[in-house]
């Protein structure tokens, strides 16, 4: 035990690596699949991206404004306190937004525990026959079975996003978005187009007869419980969404701000505190490795709440889609949190630094290219990697991947990253940094171009092993710029304004345009697109670094024994140098 119990520095590490594995297990109980809980309430990718967008945009803001408010007040055990217990009731209100069609969820549930004929995961509608008014004929029975609106099409086609090409000779399959075509024609289904005539007597709708969806028999699908789709007619559920459409959005947005607004600083409070914590015992070289634990919790999380979702089901509650058990693990798991923030180091003394650091990094910014064109990357990396995070999971249940299928591939990215850890010096050695962060922006768009053609369930899981350079190594590279182009004490500074306001300001922007283009054109196109940008983006980086004037750093201990080797004969020369006359008369004095 050390003498001084604050600066207890074993233990100290000891409740940190405890806080990231359990933070770690707390953020991937949700964070990987919120917007996968955002499609199951029946929202379109437009509304899921302006929600995220949002998200993004606010923790971006909020989370160094709250964390300078907590260092000048001495307020930061109370925050992380306050954060940890507040985000439970603001996760639960999450679960209290109602669905588009709250009995489609309640006959999901019913379909999937009475084992009743399988069909694909929740959000998942098979390729349908759509057939304009006019060619089809109105169904004798009211309320003709169809598909309900609930996937990404469908839910597409309900808020008016969806713009159906023309008609085509190549069939009812030409006139679906791409990407439910390739998903189509790779799954193994059956479809039958039912044609009926009319049947006189019978008073048409104009809305029953504006398409007819056909039901499709779909086989068990890995990864997920097999559910059967239920039935309704497509005017109804049209008239449905429309109607329930701006509540369900508005309150999903009012519960995903005050959510965001109580968990965005915890991460950042706690990051400073334990940072001053061992600086002032000069021990923040332990603080470099601490980021492995939440990886770790990341990883094992996104593992377990899968597998307790698919095993749970509907079982808590079938009123709510089935992605709510991942917001009451979240709550259970923020508990446990707030007990180990009880312990959390955090310093009692003042920190006599300069204030406005980040007004400091902000004019070091504008006055170097280097840190604009780095900002600049970036600024891209963030608004490519949200159509990963957004959509990837949308695209995965596409081609029948269940939850399970979907936390595999995160945990393989995670693992990858703490696994290449050891040869991080090596590899940015080898490749310089500037090397480096091409590397991973080519390993990143080549995971987007993999990801535009995905053909089975399983066939994302071999491209994440890529996520260890396309987010670890870039990282580390950003990393290493920033220490070596930013002036002592403005590192950290630096790296939160990199992180926080142009990563974070890209996720929101690449959130906010990727929902329409993803809508319009299918996922797919939207992951080429962020290929291409990339590409382009690579080579105009490189070209622009190879031009920029190469600054060198100044060995000021080689400087100095060089100066004194070359003045040695010249004493008026060697005391023009203060430094060295300091150290001279430093040495006589203790010589004496």
């Amino acid at each position: 035990m050390s003498a001084n119990p604050q600066w207890d520095i074993p233990r100290a590490l000891g409740v940190a690596r405890l806080f990231h594995l359990v933070c770690g297990l707390r953020d991937a109980c949700v964070t990987p699949f919120l917007t996968l809980y955002l499609r199951q309430l029946g929202l379109a990718a437009p509304w899921v991206g302006v929600l995220m967008g949002t998200k993004h945009l606010v923790a971006a803001f909020w989370a160094p404004f709250c964390a300078f408010l907590a260092e000048s007040y001495q307020k930061r055990r109370a925050l992380l306190i306050g954060s940890l217990l507040g985000s439970v009731g603001a996760s639960l209100l999450v679960v209290l937004v109602p669905p588009l069609d709250g009995e489609l969820v309640s006959r999901s549930c019913n379909a999937s525990s009475g084992g009743a004929t399988t069909g694909p995961p929740p959000g998942v509608a098979p390729p349908a026959s759509v057939t304009p008014a006019q060619d089809s004929a109105a169904d004798p029975a009211a309320g003709a079975p169809s598909l309900p609106a609930k996937r990404s099409a469908g839910m597409a086609e309900a808020s008016g996003f969806n713009k159906e090409p023309g008609d085509s000779a190549q069939g009812p399959l030409s006139r679906l978005p791409s990407h439910l075509v390739g998903s189509g024609a790779r799954s193994r289904t059956t479809s039958r187009v039912l044609l009926q005539p009319v049947t006189p007597g019978v008073k048409e709708n104009p809305r029953e007869s504006a398409v007819e969806v056909v039901n499709t028999a779909f086989p068990s699908l890995p990864g997920g419980t097999g559910l059967e789709s239920p039935t309704k007619g497509t005017a109804q559920a049209l008239d449905l969404s429309l109607e329930g459409l701006p509540r369900t959005f508005i309150l999903s947005l009012a519960s995903l701000v005050f959510w965001e607004l109580l968990t965005a600083p915890l991460q950042q409070v706690a990051d400073d505190s334990l940072y001053e914590y061992l600086d002032f015992v000069d021990a923040t070289d332990r603080y470099r490795s601490l980021w492995v634990w939440g990886l770790l919790g990341m990883a094992a999380g996104t593992c377990g709440i899968a597998a307790l979702a698919g095993h749970l089901d509907c079982f808590l509650t079938t009123s709510r889609p089935r992605g709510a058990v991942h917001f009451y693990g979240y709550s259970l798991v923020s508990t446990l949190a707030s007990l180990v923030g009880i312990a959390f180091p955090v310093p009692i003394f003042r920190q006599r630094e300069p204030r406005h650091k980040t007004v400091k990094a902000l004019s070091l910014i504008g006055g170097d290219p280097r840190l604009i064109l780095l900002a600049i990357t970036v600024f891209l990396i963030g608004a490519t990697a949200s159509t990963v995070q957004n959509f990837l999971f949308w695209h995965m249940e596409d081609h029948g991947s269940g939850e399970l299928v979907m936390s595999f591939a995160v945990a393989l990215s995670l693992l990858g990253e703490i696994l290449l850890y050891p040869l991080k010096t090596k590899l940015l050695k080898k490749l310089s940094r500037v090397g480096t962060v091409a590397l991973g922006l080519s390993c990143l768009a080549g995971q987007l171009l993999y990801y535009s053609f995905l053909w089975s369930w399983w066939s994302v899981l071999p491209i994440q092993i890529l996520g260890a350079i396309s987010n670890g190594a870039l990282w580390w590279a950003v990393g290493a710029s920033i220490e070596d182009l930013a002036t002592p004490g403005t590192e950290r500074p630096l790296g939160a304004m990199f992180r926080g306001h142009f990563y974070g300001g890209g996720l929101s922007l690449g959130s906010f345009m990727g929902g329409f283009v993803g809508m319009h054109f299918g996922l797919p196109v939207l992951y080429w697109a962020g290929c291409v940008a990339l590409l382009l983006w690579l080579a105009l980086y490189l070209t622009i670094q190879s031009r920029l004037p190469q600054e060198r750093r100044i060995n000021y201990s080689k400087l100095l024994a060089t100066e004194a080797s070359d003045t040695s004969d010249s004493e008026e020369g060697t005391e023009r140098d203060w430094l060295v006359k300091a150290m001279r008369e430093e040495h006589s004095d203790w010589k004496g």
